[in-house]
């Protein structure tokens, strides 16, 4: 039900321990890197549809071999279509070769993409045009080994600008504007400054110029090359990086806002964006996975050893709710149980809202991802049943048996109301037209519900309410229930994310419009005008002294005001039936998420000094007209 939002990526990275010829012998092929690395990226397509890309790298191979292979694709299925390439390259080699089947150092020689070292990445695209060449893996190239970098990431920056101009200051010329390029150029300065070093102290030490190169590998110290490179970085991150000569890196934001696991044995050590796509790729427990403490990075050397190291002190931990809500996959052990417990939580407000009459509700979910809250919800409705039916059979000593089977046949009634035609497409682009048919997106199940009926709707989150109001609430009105109730498992989103998701915009969100709204109805709009002042007036102030005004807009209402508002805003004249939206409260999202406490979509208390700036940066936007980007 929610708008679709343009969010996150993720990562998958891969070191083989041993030989490719152990893999050979124990698992039929010498390409078992890169079967895993197709299940890992594959388990997190839902973090990335626009783009995906793969990268190898080998170990050990003569001066004039290729031993970095990229590929990357933007096509509809771009996962599939990266492996496609790569399996096609493979065929198409071992058809020509018939004697390199059986012999892995052939193999390896003669064959790209397979190696020891993987990085993979699944893209959604925030801003800007979504061509091949924003494609993570990022290569920075050089005839030197250890000056070869490769970067891929989950990850936004707030400071764009001075991060660029730090690159500036340096003497470089950045070939673009976007926190990837100047990330990857930063980190690059650094390795070449530490590398020219190293080389200059080898050479004074009396080793030869080609004496010096595996000793370069040996002394190069990436955690310190990290910790130079972060210092300046504002934003949720989790960076992934392969240095030519075999070493490879993930680093974590300080707050922990975005997610990276980590597992090793002695055959392979992996990392990815989320738990499951490691448990189901390489059939693991839960504890066996490992989650990357904030501030501190995965150091892994062309030895295969591994470090954890902290880059950057740790801050108070924001880790994201709305990933938890929204973005990951709920095979989570973790992510289920907090899913469930959103639709528990919610509860006692839904049957409040509804006097507690059962036998003439209907419970039932859109879309998919908010099916876990609505299992909480029903399991929170069959437990308020439970107690109300124990209290009547003890409190009635002479109840016959008639009535105790009454009693206990009422439940709660749950229906399949809304099935999503995933075959439909708006393919017209002229907007009443396309408007007909956004409304029959989803179609609907006829014949269960009740003149009489309250039908109780649960969504994972509303985000902009456009979808809502163009085709769902008049697609349930088509069942024609006495009244419509909408919950959301995830408090009002007042507050644009700049961290990973593509809300950088104020105006576009409902709950924005609705305070908007109250304070035309209650004369207070002159309030606007006053905050755009207090914006304006920080914009020569450092981001450790900004402070988040529209909070203060927001405090002239209730979160119920805010609600209520909403509904009016999504309500539409056609709709017959009694609409009510409900939402989640901040105080059960944290009840729910204990672990996750970054709320700034809901609060708007940043996990960062940049946040506040961008916040106000988007006001200052809505104000003046502007489309541009807050950050």
């Amino acid at each position: 039900m929610s708008d679709a939002l343009k969010h996150e990526c993720g990562i998958a990275h891969i070191r083989l321990l041993k030989p490719l010829e152990y893999y050979k012998k124990k698992y039929g092929t010498a390409f078992y890197g890169i079967n895993k690395m197709y299940l890992l990226m594959e388990k997190q397509h839902n973090r990335g549809q626009d783009g995906a890309g793969f990268a190898s790298i080998k170990f050990d191979v003569d001066p004039g071999e290729r031993y970095i292979s990229r590929v990357r694709s933007i096509e509809q299925q771009p996962i599939q279509d990266v492996f496609s390439k790569i399996n096609n390259r493979i065929n198409e080699v071992l058809e020509n070769n018939p004697a390199l089947k059986d012999d892995v150092s052939l193999q390896k020689k003669h064959i790209p993409y397979i190696g020891e070292v993987m990085l993979g990445h699944v893209r959604y695209g925030t801003f800007g045009k979504n061509s091949v060449e924003s494609v993570h893996p990022f290569l920075r190239q050089n005839n030197w080994k250890h000056r070869n970098l490769i970067l891929a990431g989950n990850f936004n920056m707030t400071n764009v600008k001075d991060l660029f101009n730090n690159l500036v200051e340096l003497g470089q010329h950045p070939k673009e504007y976007t926190d990837t390029i100047t990330i990857m150029e930063k980190i690059g300065h650094f390795l070449d400054a530490q590398v020219r070093k190293i080389y200059k102290d080898l050479k004074k030490e009396g080793f030869t110029k080609s004496q010096c190169s595996p000793l370069i590998t040996e002394r190069i110290k990436v955690g310190k090359i990290l910790k130079k490179s972060s210092k300046d970085w504002d934003g949720g991150y989790v960076i992934a990086g392969m240095i030519g000569h075999g070493d490879s890196f993930i680093l974590r934001d300080p707050a922990g806002i975005r997610p990276a696991f980590y597992y090793k044995d002695e055959e392979v050590i992996v990392v990815a964006s989320e738990r499951p796509a490691i448990q189901t790729a390489f059939n693991l427990k839960l504890d066996d996975i490992n989650e990357v403490p904030p501030g501190n990075a995965l150091l892994i050397n062309k030895k295969g050893e591994l470090t954890i190291k902290e880059i950057l002190k740790p801050t108070e931990r924001k880790s994201c709710s709305f990933e938890r809500i929204y973005f990951s996959r709920g095979s989570d052990a973790d992510i289920y149980k907090e899913r469930k417990e959103l639709g528990k939580l919610i509860m006692p407000t839904i049957l409040k809202e509804l006097n507690y009459d059962i036998n003439n509700s209907v419970f039932s979910y859109i879309p998919n991802t908010a099916e876990t809250s609505f299992y909480g919800m029903v399991e929170s409705v069959d437990n308020y049943l439970i107690n109300k039916k124990t209290k009547e059979i003890l409190n009635n000593k002479n109840i016959s048996k008639e009535k105790i089977i009454e009693v206990l046949s009422e439940r709660a009634r749950i229906e399949k109301i809304a099935i999503k035609d995933v075959k439909l497409r708006t393919f017209i682009t002229e907007d009443s037209s396309r408007d007909d048919l956004v409304e029959h997106v989803y179609d609907i199940t006829y014949g269960v519900i009740k003149r009489t009926d309250t039908l109780v709707i649960i969504d994972d989150s509303i985000v902009r309410g456009t979808t809502l109001k163009k085709s769902i609430l008049k697609m349930l009105d088509r069942l024609r229930p006495k009244k419509i109730i909408v919950v959301s498992s995830a408090p009002q989103i007042r507050y644009p994310d700049c961290y990973g998701i593509d809300m950088a915009n104020l105006e576009t969100l409902i709950a924005f419009k609705a305070l908007l709204a109250l304070l035309k109805d209650s004369n207070q709009y002159s309030v606007i005008d006053k905050t755009y002042k207090k914006c304006k007036d920080q914009e020569s102030l450092s981001d450790a002294e900004l402070i988040n005004y529209v909070q203060e807009v927001y405090a002239l209402f209730t979160a119920d005001e805010i609600s209520d508002k909403i509904t009016t805003l999504l309500s539409t004249d056609v709709v017959n039936s009694d609409v009510k939206i409900i939402f989640q409260s901040i105080e059960n999202l944290h009840k729910a998420c204990p672990e996750n406490l970054g709320d700034w979509y809901f609060t708007g208390n940043y996990p960062t000094n940049g946040g506040n700036r961008v916040v106000n940066n988007a006001f200052i936007n809505f104000y003046e007209g502007n489309k541009k980007r807050a950050y």
